[in-house]
């Protein structure tokens, strides 16, 4: 018999671990015990073992990686925990496999810790399993030159049955009072779970769809974002964590607060510097924008001046 919170079987997928993926391997053996990642979680912690449900979800969505040596103690104890055959799954880890050399992917855009924090209170019951093929953002400054209003379109295609929802992340200027941000569906979308900050400038929350997507179907949508407490804005940047086949960025300044330069930038990730990458030309309607096709993580962003 297994001890507390152990299976007294081994999951079917012990001998083939299937697509010799680490994250694929993770996600059948997950679906074979029938287990939430909140579950999982709270039979890891039993075990001593603390893992954020934030990371066990980039886990089985390959959007990272068990690196570090508790990391990998932590896939040792998800072993016993999914009753799989010891070692199995960290080899994946290392091999990255079948028997391959692990290949070096470009690093995805790891959420800033606050907001890291609140996706716990959302991952433990839905994710965000689709595939992003465009992404278009419109942020508005007003005449103060406050970046208060963000339009964003996605197009999205669902990588299996049944996803219903869409979880967005928001890292707003010092001045930012989460509790006072306003989130709007504007097409096929509704606001869902709102999670703010109790003390950092961060916030997430769910957009929902009209309906269930089946796997490969694909779903655009709009909402709005209303930050009243933004205050002067001179930049803003959107952070790559899925591949997206298209970005458009767009910037829009009221009359009365045109800048003097503009440009775009790009980082590694959040906390990396910028990088500027060339200057943006102002169109007689007070926009500039940036477009990029191909993106696999990083941030890129638009910055401007008045002086």
């Amino acid at each position: 018999m297994g001890g507390p919170g152990e299976p007294a079987r081994r999951s079917r997928i012990d001998g083939g671990l299937p697509g010799g993926l680490f994250h694929v391997a993770l996600r059948a053996a997950i679906r074979e015990r029938g287990l939430t990642l909140e579950r999982l979680r709270f039979h890891l912690a039993r075990r001593g073992v603390s893992v954020g449900l934030s990371s066990l979800s980039n886990w089985q969505n390959g959007h990272s990686r068990p690196e570090t040596p508790a990391s990998l103690n932590a896939v040792r104890e998800l072993e016993r925990v999914l009753g799989v055959r010891p070692e199995s799954l960290v080899r994946l880890v290392a091999t990255g496999g079948r028997g391959q050399a692990a290949r070096t992917s470009a690093p995805r855009c790891a959420d800033i810790a606050p907001v890291s924090d609140l996706l716990d209170g959302l991952l433990s019951a839905h994710n965000q399993d689709v595939e992003v093929i465009s992404v278009q953002h419109k942020i508005t400054v007003d005449a103060e030159r406050c970046g208060t209003t963000l339009w964003s379109q996605l197009l999205v295609r669902a990588v299996h049955d049944g996803v219903d929802r869409y979880v967005v992340r928001y890292y707003g200027n010092p001045s930012c009072v989460p509790g006072l941000v306003v989130a709007r569906g504007l097409a096929n979308c509704r606001p869902g779970r709102f999670v703010p900050h109790p003390s950092a400038p961060g916030l997430v929350y769910e957009l929902v769809f009209d309906h269930v997507l089946r796997a490969g179907e694909t779903w655009v949508f709009e909402s709005e974002l209303v930050d009243p407490t933004a205050g002067v804005t001179t930049e803003f940047a959107y952070g790559f964590r899925n591949p997206t086949q298209q970005f458009l960025l767009q910037a829009r300044f009221d009359p009365r607060a045109v800048p003097v330069r503009c440009h775009a930038f790009a980082q590694r990730d959040l906390e990396d510097g910028r990088h500027p990458t060339g200057a943006l030309r102002l169109s007689e309607h007070h926009t500039v924008h940036l477009l990029a096709s191909a993106v696999d993580s990083g941030v890129l962003g638009i910055g401007w001046r008045w002086t």
